[in-house]
C-alpha cells in the first residue's frame, strides 16, 4: 500500500473553472518523488490540496489509507522560503510545531535537539536564524518539516535559492537524512537537473488546467554516481523530459 495516494482529485479556487483536474498520483513508502512543470500550472495548487489546506471539489487525498481529505497538520508542508523566526532560537524554531500540537516546551527543545546532530545543525540550539548559512537555515527549516509529520514532507523548491555548490552539498545531504529517518518526500521543483538527480519517479505535471501528462521513472539507483548528472543515462532522461514537458 502506498504511504499517500492522491485519488481523482479536482480543484477550482471559484467552484467552475478548475486549477487541476483529474489528479492521480501516488508516493510510496521511502520514495522521493518529483512534480515538474512550468509555472503556473498546479503544483502548488495541489500541495495546498495534499495538506488539507484546500479541499478539493472532487477526490480524496490518502496518508497510510486514511482519508486527510481537507484535514491540515496530517502531512507537513516547507515553502520554499525557511520561514524561521527572526526572534526565536533555531531550538525554538524547530520545536514550535510540537508545542503548537500541545507538547510542553522543554519536552518539544529536548525531542527536537535529539536530532540536530543528525541534520548537521548541533551546535545552533542557541542561535537565531540571522546567524546561520542559508544552507544551515535550511537544514534546521527541513528538521522542523520533518518534527511536525514523521511520515511525509511536501517540500515546494527548498533548494532553489541556495548557490549552486551549496545545492549540490545539501541534494546529497537530504538523499542521506531520508534514508536515516525513513521519510518519504514529495517534491516540487522547475529545475529538470534537479529532478532527475533526486527522484525515484517524475510526474510531468502540465495544461491549463492542471494534468498529469506523464510519469517518469528514474531507474538509477541511490546513491547516485558523483558524476551520474555528465552520464548518458541522465542525458537520455533530460532529452525525455524536456521533451514531454515541450508538448
Amino acid at each position: 500500500m502506498a504511504t499517500l495516494e492522491v485519488k481523482n482529485v479536482t480543484f477550482s479556487y471559484d467552484n467552475v473553472t478548475p486549477v487541476i483536474k483529474d489528479i492521480d498520483l501516488r508516493l510510496n513508502d521511502g520514495e522521493l518523488v518529483c512534480l515538474l512543470g512550468v509555472s503556473g500550472g498546479g503544483k502548488s495548487t495541489l500541495f495546498h490540496v495534499i495538506a488539507g489546506l484546500n479541499r478539493p471539489q472532487q477526490g480524496q487525498v490518502l496518508l497510510n489509507g486514511e482519508d486527510i481529505t481537507g484535514h491540515s497538520g496530517k502531512v507537513s508542508y516547507m515553502l520554499q522560503k525557511d520561514m524561521l523566526l527572526p526572534y526565536r532560537t533555531v531550538l525554538d524554531n524547530v520545536a514550535l510545531p510540537m508545542i503548537i500540537k500541545g507538547v510542553k516546551k522543554k519536552e518539544a527543545r529536548e525531542k527536537a535537539s535529539k536530532y540536530f546532530e543528525q541534520f548537521g545543525i548541533e551546535g545552533t540550539q542557541k542561535q537565531y536564524p540571522a546567524e546561520l548559512s542559508g544552507g544551515m537555515r535550511q537544514r534546521a527549516a527541513l528538521l522542523r518539516t520533518y518534527l511536525f509529520s514523521g511520515d511525509v514532507a511536501l517540500l515546494d523548491e527548498p533548494f532553489s535559492a541556495l548557490d549552486t555548490l551549496t545545492k549540490s552539498e545539501m541534494h546529497r545531504w537530504y538523499l542521506d537524512v531520508m534514508d536515516e529517518i525513513k521519510l518519504s518526500t514529495i517534491f516540487i521543483t522547475h529545475d529538470v537537473d534537479e529532478a532527475i538527480l533526486l527522484s525515484d519517479r517524475i510526474y510531468l505535471l502540465g495544461g491549463k488546467p492542471g494534468t498529469i501528462t506523464d510519469e517518469i521513472v528514474i531507474a538509477e539507483p541511490k546513491p547516485r554516481e558523483k558524476d551520474f548528472n555528465l552520464s548518458e543515462a541522465f542525458l537520455r532522461y533530460k532529452r525525455e523530459i524536456i521533451s514531454k514537458i515541450g508538448t
